[in-house]
Order: structure tokens, then C-alpha cells, then sequence
């Protein structure tokens, strides 16, 4: 045979394939902290997922028969995750926001004490008490 030939050589799925303990044992430990699904593990090796909940009802010391391992909460945290930093870049562009309107509001300030009118009153605007809030009437 030629090296190309080794090298595309896959797993045989219609053979009998044995797997030691020591690789059940960690993929189940994988398993168990969340590195791995099961189904992640049965498309990765070619392994049915009757097998790995084999092992895992076999090796694992948190799960035992009757457990099946459901990725929704996982992706639930992911969701709440993202949620939160969504929020918090929010916040800062809200705070940004507030920032230049805080900065336009004392330079119209500014402006009207400099010319003596009443920019705010002129263009329309009100004034409220609340930290640099405008608008219209």
C-alpha cells in the first residue's frame, strides 16, 4: 500500500470495534464535566449512543441508569450569558449616550448665558430636572 492510502483509511463501521476502559472511563469523565455530549462522543468515534450511555451508566459515578443528558439547560446558561453581556455593552452605550447629551446640554447653557437669549426656549425644547433629558413639547 502507499502512504495516501494509509492515510485515508477510516473507521469500518461494519466491524466489531472494542474500546478500552481506560478511553470508556474518559470519555465518560468528558462526559460528566461537559466537554462532551453524547451525541458529540457517537458521531466522533462511530459509536452508537446505546453504547456510550453504556458507559456511562457503567463508569460514571453521577449518573447512573435512566439518565439521559439533555444539552437545553447548557445552551439556557449560554442564552443567559450572552443575555447579560448584550445588557452590559447596552449600558455603556447608554451611559455614552448620556455623556454627550449631559456635554451638549451645558454647552447650550454655555452658549446662552454668552449671547443672552434662550437657545432651549427658541428651538422648541423643554427642560426637564432629570440629569440631561430634553425633549420636545
Amino acid at each position: 500500500m502507499t502512504k495516501s492510502k494509509l492515510t485515508k483509511k477510516t473507521f469500518d463501521s461494519s466491524r466489531n470495534r472494542h474500546f478500552g476502559e481506560k478511553f470508556k472511563r474518559d470519555i465518560v469523565k468528558r462526559i460528566e464535566t461537559n466537554k462532551f455530549t453524547v451525541r458529540e462522543v457517537s458521531d466522533l468515534y462511530g459509536v452508537s449512543r446505546t453504547a456510550v450511555y453504556n458507559w456511562v451508566y457503567k463508569y460514571s459515578v453521577i449518573y447512573q441508569q435512566g439518565y439521559r443528558q439533555i444539552v437545553e439547560p447548557m445552551s439556557s446558561n449560554k442564552k443567559v450569558k450572552d443575555l447579560h453581556k448584550k445588557i452590559k455593552e447596552l449600558e455603556q452605550i447608554i451611559g455614552q449616550k448620556q455623556v454627550k447629551l449631559d456635554f451638549m446640554e451645558k454647552l447650550i447653557e454655555l452658549a446662552e448665558e454668552e449671547y443672552g437669549i434662550d437657545i432651549v426656549k427658541k428651538s422648541g425644547l423643554t427642560r426637564n430636572s432629570t440629569s440631561g433629558k430634553t425633549g420636545r413639547r
